[in-house]
């Protein structure tokens, strides 16, 4: 028994750790969650715009074999077997297996995400002795849009991600966010490898990789239809701005329950208007990234870090707390100078940027370097 419930899990692979790297600010993990998922911290992460700004707001790296631990599927039923067909009260397995449930919660995950908005990012994992010219123990680079990437100022836009990992080694990950069809690989690797050699960070070519790319335009289900209960980041908690999902899945478990037991729709529960209103301003918010150029980013970004710890939060990760966000949006707009740059923000003008954008083939070094890399 699970909450007083009966539940029966499908997964093919019940017993691998999932293979990307979770992360998340420390305020956003639900109390029930040991502090054993936490595998390393960074009191105040450093984002880089046209300074220095340390964000006083503790986040986390999350330890996979932690939270693989602290979510064991001990009370529940595990079915081996891929899901062919959900719905509300059934699920049918690829070999035939049929099981029904009073409701079904479809975890699955996203689909190819072809053209839409998307965030892509190329990870390198080094250990911390190579990494401390960057990053030293107990700091963390949330974004880093200095101009040491090696692209030009005509070129779609990323920035560098870099976190400790608690096992000895440094998350370097060049990221792109909501640009059509995503940034590749190739050209993520190639702007992190850049960026690494202008801190004298010399790799061998046999450093661990991982590569992400996945839509940011998932839009929350529609309540009252008599379909299974899409969750996660398929169910919309991918956050549009951020790529983030995993902090906001796990916070709204509880809410997801207890509709449950009550016997009301878990779909109403979880997106009451106040959520879909967030959510539909943070597609506004994304919308505008994925058409600004690196200058016009690194305005705006640095606009938003001036904003207040609650308005920040109201971006970043508030699941509802649509007035502080709405503040924050036309303060970001209204504080992006000079003035013409705000046109591109809303969509006035440069709408389509970067859109068939051609970032040429890999080198062959490259594609060789990156054949082996873990895909999340």
């Amino acid at each position: 028994m699970t909450a007083g419930l009966r539940v029966v899990a499908v997964d093919p692979r019940p017993e691998r750790v999932w293979p990307p790297t979770y992360s998340c600010w420390i305020d956003e993990l639900p109390e029930w969650l040991p502090a054993s998922v936490i595998a390393s911290r960074v009191d105040k992460p450093v984002v880089w715009t046209k300074g220095e700004h340390r964000i006083d707001r503790p986040y986390c790296v999350l330890s996979k074999p932690g939270l693989k631990a602290a979510l064991a599927l001990d009370d529940a039923t595990v079915v081996v077997g891929r899901a062919k067909v959900v719905e509300a009260h059934r699920v049918e397995l690829a070999d035939g297996t049929e099981i029904r449930a009073a409701v079904v919660f479809d975890t699955r995950g996203q689909v190819s995400p072809g053209q839409r908005r998307v965030a892509a990012a190329h990870g390198i994992f080094v250990r911390e002795e190579v990494a401390a010219p960057m990053v030293t123990p107990g700091e963390g680079l949330l974004l880093d849009w200095r101009d040491e990437n090696g692209a030009g100022a005509d070129e779609p836009p990323s920035f560098l991600y870099a976190m400790p990992l608690g096992d000895g080694t440094v998350v370097f990950e060049e990221t792109s966010l909501g640009l059509r069809g995503g940034m590749p690989q190739h050209e993520l690797r190639r702007r992190t490898l850049h960026r690494l050699e202008r801190h004298g960070i010399r790799l061998t070519g046999d450093e661990p990789t991982e590569a992400a790319h996945y839509p940011l335009d998932d839009a929350p289900p529609k309540a009252g239809r008599g379909q299974s209960v899409p969750f996660g980041s398929r169910g919309g908690m991918m956050h549009p701005c951020t790529g983030y999902s995993v902090a906001d899945s796990l916070a709204l478990v509880d809410t997801a329950v207890e509709a449950v037991q009550r016997g009301a729709d878990p779909i109403a529960a979880l997106w009451p208007r106040q959520a879909r209103l967030v959510y539909w301003m943070r597609m506004r918010g994304v919308y505008g990234l994925g058409r600004l150029t690196t200058e016009q980013s690194i305005s705006m970004f640095d606009a938003f870090f001036t904003a207040s710890p609650r308005q920040q939060k109201a971006l970043l990760s508030a699941h509802d707390d649509y007035t502080a966000l709405g503040g924050v949006l036309f303060m970001t707009v209204a504080r992006t100078w000079p003035f013409r740059w705000r046109y591109d923000l809303v969509g006035w003008t440069n709408r389509n940027r970067w859109v068939g954008w051609d970032y040429g083939r890999p080198e062959r070094a490259e594609l060789s370097d990156h054949q082996d890399s873990a895909t999340p």
